[in-house]
């Protein structure tokens, strides 16, 4: 099995794009690493460039553990990278983090994240939240005062309770598909800021993934949809897709 993957950034409404991405494929797997900036401007962009940076360098290293364990530990690398650059600028710069680890020698999967940025998991022709958001809107949806639906909208949306960047506010929450974490051929995960997931519900993406063929075409059939929806004043949108195949040894 392999995985393949594609992603795509815009500014969107905003002067400055503070949503970064990146990720790493190896033999084995690899790590995508998706980070929204939080601090305005210079700030926030300096801010999520500095936890995927701190992810993907801590990942590359030789290390022990499960992957959970090892993405654990990449969030605590980041977040105090975020504090030592906090220290030396002034600042009170801040970023949300969601990453995803593939293992596709053993057809495992886990991920982790802080803050609302998001990662789907999309199986056997139905789409997963893998991430709950850490905001004071996605604990109003959890007390039943508002709708799933409500989430995008809600006014409370931007006050996060967890960022990469707080000396006791950097809790990382992590998870692994049902039944002991494996994953298989066809399998697909989707990476996403606020300022996409905002335009989107669960049926579009997930059909859009079934009609696509590669993550590129996974992506650009969500941005039919989400170009059009933005407001003049939209926040950045970055979204990083996933597809798990099958390797031709394995055909």
């Amino acid at each position: 099995m392999k995985a393949e993957a594609y992603y795509y950034t815009n500014p969107g409404g905003r002067p400055v794009n503070e949503d970064s991405v990146d990720y790493c494929v190896d033999g084995d797997g690899g790590l995508f690493v998706l980070a929204d900036g939080l601090g305005g401007h210079r700030d926030g962009a300096e801010a999520s460039a500095l936890v995927v940076e701190a992810m993907l360098s801590g990942w590359g290293k030789k290390a022990e553990g499960s992957m959970s364990d090892r993405l654990m530990r990449c969030v605590i690398r980041a977040n105090q990278a975020v504090l030592d650059a906090q220290q030396e600028r002034g600042s009170t710069m801040k970023s949300t983090v969601a990453a995803l680890a593939l293992d596709t020698a053993r057809e495992r999967a886990a991920w982790v994240h802080v803050g609302d940025s998001r990662l789907y998991y999309l199986t056997g022709g139905h789409i997963y939240h893998a991430t709950r958001d850490h905001s004071v809107t996605y604990k109003k949806y959890l007390s039943g005062e508002i709708s799933r639906e409500e989430i995008n909208f809600d006014e409370d949306r931007s006050s996060l309770l967890r960022a990469v960047g707080k000396v006791s506010g950097c809790v990382p929450e992590w998870g692994e598909p049902p039944g002991g974490g494996t994953v298989s051929p066809g399998d697909a995960f989707l990476l996403c800021s606020d300022g996409f997931w905002e335009y989107l519900y669960d049926e579009e993406i997930l059909i859009d993934f079934l009609k696509a063929e590669t993550p590129r075409r996974w992506a650009e059939l969500m941005l039919l949809r989400v170009l059009p929806r933005m407001r003049p004043e939209s926040d950045n949108l970055t979204l990083l897709t996933v597809f798990l195949r099958e390797t031709e040894e394995e055909l």
